[in-house]
């Protein structure tokens, strides 16, 4: 068995994760508070507005990290909902239940950060646009994973039919994805690539950068913190819980 399987199955286990994610959420937690910080000031204070949309650019220092994130964490979900069902790991649907809620607000916030950017930019909050409507579409498969797990009163069955849903709804992410290249649409095309030159200024794309990191970063610690609770609610009548809330 490779290092991989053997920290694979470790991680599987409720004591070791919980243990093991309570020492490295500070890991994650602090460098995304000072990243986001340098990222904000460099962002909103020291890079220059734009040409056209002179300082409503801004929004991009939140409408991009949470969009991609959004993104991130839909695909996380269903990969941590597969694991889940396809090996019965309940830590796997612990992680899943964890990441719907943090998923929908980071896609809740970029609809509305981009509704905010739209109104100067496109002059209406809203339109009926091939990226906007499959980001929305992807609010409601967070809410429904969400509420499809609560809908049962048995926690195996609410992790298993929440899992078909994450599973199946991952196909709207290459969609919201594709979405600027495949249809004609208002919402720009990629301004950041990775494998050819990015259309964006280097005094806006460092911070940019800077602040997706410290979305991530954050998002992690956020992820590890609500898994922890995840796993000693459920976990609540084993030993090691109760040891744990008596020492």
């Amino acid at each position: 068995m490779n290092a991989f399987m053997t920290w694979f199955y470790q991680m599987s286990s409720p004591p070791h994760f919980y243990r093991w994610a309570g020492r490295a959420i500070p890991w994650f937690m602090w460098p995304a508070l000072i990243l986001s910080a340098v990222a904000a000031y460099l962002g909103l204070v020291r890079s220059p507005e734009d040409y056209q949309m002179g300082h409503t650019v801004r929004i991009m220092y939140v409408h991009v990290p949470s969009a991609w994130l959004s993104m991130w964490c839909y695909t996380s979900m269903a990969v941590a909902s597969a694991i889940g069902w396809i090996w019965r790991m309940k830590l796997a649907h612990a992680v899943a239940a964890a990441i719907a809620p943090a998923g929908a607000a980071l896609t809740f916030l970029a609809l509305v950060t981009g509704a905010i950017w739209g109104k100067p930019t496109w002059g209406t909050y809203w339109v009926w646009d091939a990226r906007l409507t499959s980001e929305l579409v992807l609010l409601f498969l967070f809410m429904g994973v969400v509420l499809l797990r609560n809908a049962f009163e048995d926690r195996a069955q609410g992790d298993r039919a929440a899992a078909i849903l994450a599973i199946v709804g991952v196909v709207n992410v290459p969609i919201i994805h594709y979405s600027v290249n495949w249809w004609n649409t208002l919402h720009q095309s990629a301004s950041v690539s990775v494998a050819g030159k990015s259309g964006i200024d280097s005094s806006m794309l460092m911070p940019l950068l800077l602040m997706v990191l410290g979305f991530t970063l954050y998002l992690v610690a956020l992820i590890l913190m609500r898994t922890r609770n995840e796993v000693l609610l459920r976990e609540s009548r084993k030993r090691w819980v109760q040891e744990l809330v008596q020492s």
